[in-house]
């Protein structure tokens, strides 16, 4: 175990020093999500209406969403690459197990989407938002993002080890993040979907989780809704990321060694 860590530690110090020579992986992460937070929280804060507080307040939660789901781009792209030049193969080389090299992997952008979920909140804290739970409730909205960015993390690793394309994975990341923040409560209520759109989109994770930062930081749209997945937010949350999560990781780990392999 000593060892594995130890192989974890090395390769996140690898990745941290290659990310301080490429500082526009920052960018890419933080760009949209800051974006939104500007054009719908500034300029269209006072034009968009919700219940029970302003727009500001409903939308940050969501905004943290955004920037775990503009994650996985960045790293399936960053897997696909490591594959094409061969870095894989000279880690094959080394005496380091292969789930240290995932594991160090994930950790490192989950540091880099922890970066975004800060720079993106610090926009919104200027703008006027502020959370209304206490820290421990504060600290807890922004534990649930992290384990969200840190499960779609592993699943763009996934993608990155199975499609390797970079047109396709440019194409796949922008349909995870468009996809992924407006088939959800993100953004806008889900009252006005078709019924069955709303189910849908009721028991995605990202709902769940957006739900349950809104639960824990209080503002409007905390809870949304009148059935289980909107009044046990975290609980939803932990099942579906649970299960997310045991379906990629080893699927990844898989498709790892069968790469290694080749």
């Amino acid at each position: 175990m000593t060892g594995v860590l130890g192989d974890i530690g090395a390769l996140m110090d690898r990745h941290f020093r290659h990310l301080a020579r490429t500082p526009t992986r920052i960018l890419g992460v933080t760009l949209t999500p800051v974006t939104m937070v500007l054009v719908l929280g500034y300029m269209l804060n006072t034009s968009i209406t919700v219940q029970g507080g302003n727009y500001l307040d409903y939308m940050m939660a969501g905004v943290g969403a955004q920037v775990t789901l503009a994650c996985v781009g960045g790293i399936a792209l960053g897997t696909a690459a490591n594959l094409r030049n061969g870095l894989i193969d000279r880690f094959r080389s080394l005496p380091t197990a292969r789930t240290a090299i995932l594991v160090a992997h994930t950790l490192s952008d989950l540091v880099l989407a922890a970066v975004g979920i800060a720079i993106a909140s610090l926009v919104g804290f200027l703008l006027g938002w502020r959370p209304h739970g206490g820290p421990l409730e504060l600290a807890g909205g922004y534990g649930v993002l992290l384990a969200l960015a840190y499960v779609l993390l592993w699943v763009g690793v996934l993608l990155g080890l199975t499609v390797r394309s970079p047109e396709a994975l440019g194409a796949l990341s922008g349909l995870v993040l468009v996809g992924g923040s407006f088939l959800s409560n993100a953004f806008v209520p889900l009252a006005g979907l078709p019924t069955w759109l709303r189910v849908v989109a009721e028991w995605s994770p990202i709902s769940a989780v957006v739900t349950a930062c809104r639960s824990l930081w209080g503002g409007p749209g905390a809870p949304a809704g009148s059935g289980f997945a909107s009044t046990h937010p975290l609980v939803v949350a932990a099942v579906l990321l649970v299960v997310i999560a045991a379906i990629t990781v080893p699927l990844t780990v898989r498709a790892f060694s069968a790469a290694n392999a080749r």
